[in-house]
Order: C-alpha cells, then structure tokens, then sequence
C-alpha cells in the first residue's frame, strides 16, 4: 500500500506501517479491526489498526449497557461529530470493493452486492475519521480503551441508489484527493462529501457475505 501514496505525500513526510503482516481481508465487519492511515502526534502518517464503529451519541445510548459504536456518519453538522472532524481526527479507509443491501423488488432478505471501481477491484478510500475512546463494546470484555474510525456518507449514485437508495460511502480515488482529506480545512475538507460521479462503480459480487475475489 506504501506505493500507492508516493503520488501524494510531500518529501519529507513518511508513511510508518504499524499494522503488521495485513492478509488479504475479503471482508470487515462492525467492532472488528481494520486498517486506516492516520496522522500521528509526530507528524508522520501511519498505517495501523483500530475497530471499526465511532462512539454513539449519548441520546441514544440511555438504558443500554454497551456501546457497539457507529459506523457510519452522514450529519456532519451534529456536534457528537464535529469535535473529530479536524485534521488529527481525519483518516483515510483503504477498500478495495464494498457491499450494500440490496433493496431491489424482489431481493432477497439481506441480499448483499458488492461494489467496485472495476473488476481488477483496485484501491480507493473512504474518507474516514477516528478517535481514542473508552467504553463497553461487549459485555464479555469489559471496559476498554480503543482506537475507533467510522467513514462518511452521502447521497447515493446512480449505480448505488439502483440498489440501496438510502446512502452510499464517501470515496476518494485520486492522490489529491487524500491529500485534501488528510490535511485541508474542515470547511474544504468537508467538500468532498459527495457522491462518487455516475459511471464509475461497477458490480462485482452479489449474495456473498465476503467478496473472496
């Protein structure tokens, strides 16, 4: 993956990979790890690890005993959100294809399909963002400290809203692009909360939990 940002970083910055040995992951799933590229107190980006699901507002949080988290955050406005919408809360997510519900007549129930910038499947990111956090995730463990990340969302394209017309990740697919995400101001980092153009995501995979390919 280290690369792929030779197109982006300036000179002097450094990727440090803290991830380990990654395997290939053919799928993520809620509260489980998985790698993000983040800023690093000092000053260089890393590769590493964290758990995927932001904390949950409060308001939603009344009665319950744990906090499986948040994966995904559409109302940028809210201010649960906006204290980890700066540049050192800012991440990138690497993916290679991602599955939505299919909502279609006809589908059956919890019918995944899988999307991707093609059928080589190749990298792109959502725009992401993290925190450290302390809370119950499951009961069986107890209080933890952890690193967390969740990723944007928005108004689906036209290949997506065909399936899932609810929402869609925000995706970023060029060096500029992570860049600008990693390092611009909110308000300007926040322009790319946008869909991905129409034209550009393909179908890959469909009724499997786990795109294998």
């Amino acid at each position: 993956m280290r690369h792929v940002f030779d197109d982006m970083r300036d000179d002097d910055e450094e990727l440090v990979d803290l991830s380990g040995n990654l395997p290939p992951m053919a799928g993520i799933f809620p509260d489980y790890p998985a790698p993000i590229i983040r800023h690093a107190a000092d000053g260089v980006l890393h590769l590493t690890k964290a758990r995927w699901g932001m904390p949950t507002p409060q308001v939603f949080l009344a009665g319950k005993r744990t906090d499986p988290g948040v994966t995904n955050i559409r109302n940028v406005a809210s201010p649960h959100w906006q204290r980890w919408l700066g540049v050192q809360n800012r991440c990138l997510v690497p993916f290679t294809s991602f599955s939505e519900i299919d909502s279609r007549p006809g589908a059956s129930r919890n019918h995944p399909v899988w999307f991707a910038l093609g059928q080589g499947r190749p990298l792109a990111f959502f725009a992401g963002i993290r925190t450290e956090w302390t809370s119950v995730r499951k009961l069986k463990e107890g209080e933890v400290t952890a690193d967390l990340f969740g990723f944007l969302t928005c108004a689906p394209n036209a290949e997506v809203a065909a399936v899932h017309p609810k929402a869609m990740p925000v995706i970023l697919t060029t060096p500029q692009e992570w860049r600008l995400w990693l390092t611009a101001p909110v308000t300007e980092a926040l322009q790319l909360q946008r869909p991905l153009a129409d034209g550009m995501l393909k179908i890959v995979a469909e009724g499997v939990r786990e795109d294998a390919a």
